[in-house]
């Protein structure tokens, strides 16, 4: 006797049950993918260099107060001359020293000024700028500075650009950034590597990366984080820092 046979609506069912339970595989090994996928770690690398400054700049301030102009001017033309003794004297060539901003103010002529026609009435300034491939030589030349308070010459010590001495500049940061970004980088996968591990995953590929901005630092940092410290300018000796910051994929 020949078994029941199957009827195109009974057929049908059973087939449309086929399709939901395969294609509820697929999607459930598609959405395991791709939550697999968006899986990853944000991790950082370091790289850190000590530089020396290649380049200093030391602007030096003279002022010479007097009620008469030419008795000023004649005063701060032989300050000038001792200050160029003073550096020649301290192994600053004359080829890196030029005379800048020669400014005379008559104080009488402020109209702002609250003290009316009292004090000297004239005003020079002039600046010395020494600009030189050889720090060292201007710090200590710099460390001497009290020689020429000595020898009568006055040192402007206002809010102009330099008045607290020489700045101190580092011009070689290209040829240091190939290689702090590689190691930066390198530091930054074993971190990643070791969250893998942590984690009993795999590492991925990268997910995305930053390679972060270089900085210089005082490399002798003075003060608080935070509060007043010594300026990197101020110092021969910095600290070059990178940090990048990259994302790997993570795999189970």
């Amino acid at each position: 006797m020949p078994g029941p046979s199957l009827g195109g609506p009974t057929l049908a069912l059973i087939l449309l049950a086929f399709s939901l339970a395969f294609a509820g595989w697929f999607v459930g090994k598609g959405i395991r993918e791709i939550r697999t996928a968006d899986r990853f770690v944000t991790v950082k690398g370091v790289a850190e260099r000590e530089a020396k400054a290649d380049l200093s700049l030391w602007p030096i301030q003279l002022a010479v107060p007097d009620a008469d102009l030419s008795v000023a001017q004649s005063r701060i033309n032989q300050n000038v001359s001792k200050v160029m003794t003073f550096l020649r004297a301290n192994g600053i060539d004359s080829s890196d020293v030029e005379l800048q901003g020669l400014r005379v103010t008559d104080t009488y002529a402020n109209p702002y000024n609250p003290g009316g026609r009292q004090g000297p009435r004239f005003v020079i300034q002039q600046t010395v700028m020494v600009r030189s491939e050889k720090p060292e030589i201007v710090r200590a030349a710099s460390q001497k500075v009290g020689d020429l308070v000595n020898a009568g010459v006055v040192l402007s010590s206002g809010p102009e650009w330099g008045a607290g001495g020489p700045s101190y500049l580092f011009r070689r940061l290209n040829d240091l950034k190939p290689s702090m970004i590689a190691e930066a980088t390198a530091e930054a996968r074993k971190a990643a590597e070791q969250f893998a591990k942590d984690s009993h995953s795999r590492l991925g590929g990268i997910h995305s990366a930053n390679q972060g901005i270089f900085v210089i630092l005082p490399r002798d940092a003075a003060g608080s984080e935070g509060g007043p410290g010594m300026s990197e300018q101020s110092q021969i000796f910095k600290t070059v820092r990178v940090v990048t910051t990259v994302e790997y994929l993570l795999r189970d």
